[in-house]
């Protein structure tokens, strides 16, 4: 393992960090289905959301490897970093494809926590992952855009003031590429809720704040387009496989912390005069648990540092996601059929993670498409869809 990966120093603060939100505080925002805010100001206050902005705009300059650092101890610490984690990759496409004048109007403040990039409106209810069929539309009038459209799944809206847009700008014409014509805003979504901004939250089985959004006639200064108008579509996708890698580190905590309580339970927990986890129908899918986990690790590990090199590590980015779900829910279910009923019981944290760390085979991107960007882009095969 190469040490400097691993940012022990950071690991270790922010396990402790998160020692002051117990179990007994996740499950509280759970049952109220509300949003972490002491956590998300603690983390904000303690530099860690803005680990990865540069120094020069106020944040600590950290490569993408203390990020999924921090990601991973949150989850390992049974915590939650799904209210907060956008904003590590949200700022990158904010960084990477901003003007000057945008970064040094926004990126100070983001990494001081007076603003919230938490946002992310790219999915429609009518498209789904056909992200080039998107029906969002903003018409430039003058130096505005006017935004109409719905979007779906967009997380954190509520408690977030800046949202990157994905929307289209040139309708689809005949001979056009179907990714051309999409273009990417930054929102300030202060100014427009409750106006031409409808957000609708979404109750679903896990705290997860996610919306619906409705734009009708959403003015939207010319200003904060990213980039070239048109050119949106390659802005997101160049965040994707830091989102990738990102949600693989939770994945890999959520399955260390379902390991860790799996196996004490199971050399404690006594029935017919034995330590259950002498029986190798429980230990056995545990310690499998276990390698899997350690093998999305080491996956996770490499698309880290071919990232950090400056490479676009598609296949590494995906398939360590891919693998780090399937670890965790590996995990999950082990450590749920160890305890039996307690596992069930709201107090031990069990079925609330199991709830949470089950998203991730859908979320950020379905295991199926992983699947067929390995089959076509790697393996060569037919395009299935």
């Amino acid at each position: 393992m190469t040490h400097d990966l691993d940012h022990p120093e950071i690991r270790e603060a922010v396990a402790k960090l998160c020692e002051g939100f117990p179990g007994a505080y996740w499950r509280d925002c759970d049952r109220q289905q509300s949003y972490p805010t002491a956590f998300v100001t603690a983390l904000t206050k303690a530099g860690y959301l803005a680990a990865l902005i540069p120094e020069e705009y106020g944040g600590l300059g950290l490569p993408i490897s203390a990020g999924c650092a921090i990601l991973e101890e949150i989850h390992r610490s049974g915590g939650n970093a799904g209210a907060c984690h956008a904003q590590m990759y949200t700022m990158g496409t904010l960084l990477r494809h901003g003007s000057e004048a945008q970064k040094a109007q926004y990126l100070p403040d983001i990494a001081a926590g007076s603003l919230r990039l938490q946002a992310f409106g790219v999915t429609e209810p009518t498209s789904g992952t056909d992200t080039t069929a998107l029906r969002t539309t903003a018409r430039l009038d003058g130096d505005t855009y006017i935004v109409n459209g719905q979007k779906i799944w967009t997380s954190r809206a509520e408690h977030s003031d800046l949202m990157l847009l994905l929307c289209r700008t040139t309708p689809l014409s005949d001979g056009m590429k179907r990714t051309d014509g999409l273009s990417t805003l930054l929102v300030d979504m202060r100014q427009v809720r409750g106006n031409s901004l409808t957000i609708r939250p979404i109750r679903t089985m896990m705290n997860h704040a996610t919306t619906e959004l409705f734009f009708d006639d959403m003015p939207v200064p010319a200003a904060n387009l990213l980039g070239e108008e048109g050119k949106g579509f390659r802005y997101i996708l160049s965040g994707m496989n830091a989102e990738r890698i990102l949600i693989a580190a939770e994945c890999v905590g959520d399955a260390k912390w379902f390991i860790a309580k799996a196996s004490a339970y199971a050399s404690e927990r006594t029935v017919f005069g034995r330590p259950i986890g002498q029986n190798q129908g429980v230990q056995f899918p545990i310690a499998k648990a276990y390698s899997q986990m350690r093998a999305a690790e080491l996956m996770l590990r490499e698309a880290i540092r071919l990232f950090e090199e400056g490479n676009n590590p598609g296949e590494e980015a995906n398939l360590a996601k891919m693998l780090a779900a399937d670890a965790s829910w590996a995990a999950a279910e082990a450590c749920l059929q160890t305890h039996g009923g307690f596992g069930f019981a709201e107090e031990y944290d069990i079925e609330r993670k199991y709830r949470e760390t089950r998203l991730y085979q859908v979320a950020p991107i379905s295991t199926n498409l992983i699947l067929s960007y390995i089959g076509e882009h790697v393996l060569g095969m037919p395009r299935s869809y």
